[in-house]
């Protein structure tokens, strides 16, 4: 199977991927789009062959390209050669990536988790914004953390903008999605300390006990862990605040977490 060229903007392909920018189109599609070579290679090299495959003319000689639309056409995926132009408008960007990859979506069930096979887990309650919500799971998959939980109505992990934030790290960290009501029902079980931050906490998150597998629950960025999320909570924590600032930024704060409960 042979790559094919496109050159015009109102491909059928083309335009599909470009849609891919909607929610509500990865939501109907499962499908989601990764640049870059990096992030298409850590997808091939963790199971997730490209569904749709799409590079520029200047980088089709590169090795570790040729090596992606080997791995892409040997899961029967689709690979297009196509401009410039067309790789701009993909990505929204006036300097896009060489390489554009589609990939399938992929959620594991909370009913699937198995605690004991990592020292920390994240549970993320509300999060809204992408950028910080992709370089939390970046920071969970750099501390070997067994996934993220997505809690109530968080934004999409795979919007575009979460992806470029997760620098590949989108197909390495399993991600879940519950309720409320189902994250709290399925936290009754946990084996270890479930951890949270609260600005009126007593304990220093560098002294408190955290029992492995540590649960980090984390509320969103503008009014961090409401009340009933707290209260899901063995340990509530605060991190020291020194100078002028009261508050961290939420990717940060986790960042901060996640090594305190993982080591």
């Amino acid at each position: 199977m042979n790559a094919r060229t496109v050159t015009s903007l109102s491909n059928p392909t083309v335009k599909a991927v470009r849609a891919l920018h909607l929610r509500k189109e990865r939501e109907e599609t499962g499908l989601f789009v990764a640049e870059g070579l990096k992030n298409v290679t850590e997808g091939i090299e963790t199971g997730h062959a490209p569904r749709i495959l799409m590079y520029g003319r200047d980088g089709a000689d590169h090795p570790v390209l040729q090596k992606a639309i080997k791995a892409t056409q040997g899961a029967r995926g689709e690979v297009i050669e196509v401009t410039h132009d067309i790789l701009a408008k993909v990505s929204r960007r006036d300097n896009p990536q060489a390489v554009v990859g589609v990939f399938q979506q992929r959620f594991t069930a909370l009913a699937e988790i198995q605690p004991d096979i990592a020292p920390c887990w994240v549970a993320l309650h509300r999060v809204r914004d992408p950028g910080n919500l992709g370089t939390i799971v970046r920071t969970a998959d750099a501390a070997g953390c067994g996934g993220v939980i997505l809690v109530g109505e968080c934004c999409d992990p795979y919007s575009v903008e979460a992806v470029r934030a997760t620098m590949g790290s989108i197909f390495a960290v399993p991600l879940v999605q519950a309720s409320e009501a189902e994250f709290a029902a399925w936290r009754a079980g946990w084996p270890g300390s479930v951890v949270g931050t609260l600005l009126s906490a007593d304990k220093d998150h560098r002294t408190a006990e955290y029992r492995k597998p540590a649960l980090v629950l984390m509320g969103n960025e503008q009014s961090g862990l409401t009340p009933d999320m707290a209260a899901l909570c063995d340990v509530n924590v605060k991190i020291p605040m020194r100078g002028r600032a009261d508050s961290l930024n939420l990717s940060v704060a986790t960042g901060i977490m996640i090594y305190a409960a993982a080591l």
